[in-house]
């Protein structure tokens, strides 16, 4: 581990809450939701990737954006990242492509 976040983000257009979309990325991942109820809930998508949902405050109206992180390196990001565009694709959401995000 080089202690560095990398970022990869995905932008959904769709209304929907955030325990709904972190519920919906637990399934596309098959696992679970870390944290619910907790300021920072996430979803590990494989060892040292995990999700994030940021929904836009003060009940902005979509879009919200989904970051996948690594604490290892941007390459399992984006991997991880392009697996659950793939997912939630399937499920019908509309997903823009990954995206490099911010540490």
């Amino acid at each position: 581990m080089t202690g560095t976040l990398h970022a990869v983000t995905l932008v959904v257009n769709m209304p929907i809450t955030k325990i709904d979309a972190l519920d919906a990325i637990a399934f596309a991942a098959d696992g679970g939701v870390d944290g619910a109820g907790t300021t920072s809930p996430r979803v590990w998508l494989a060892p040292h990737a995990w999700a994030e949902v940021e929904i836009p405050k003060f009940a902005d109206p979509p879009p919200f954006a989904i970051d996948v992180y690594s604490d290892v390196s941007g390459a399992i990001a984006w991997a991880q990242a392009r697996r659950l565009f793939t997912a939630l694709e399937r499920f019908g959401w509309n997903v823009s492509p990954p995206r490099a995000g911010v540490q």
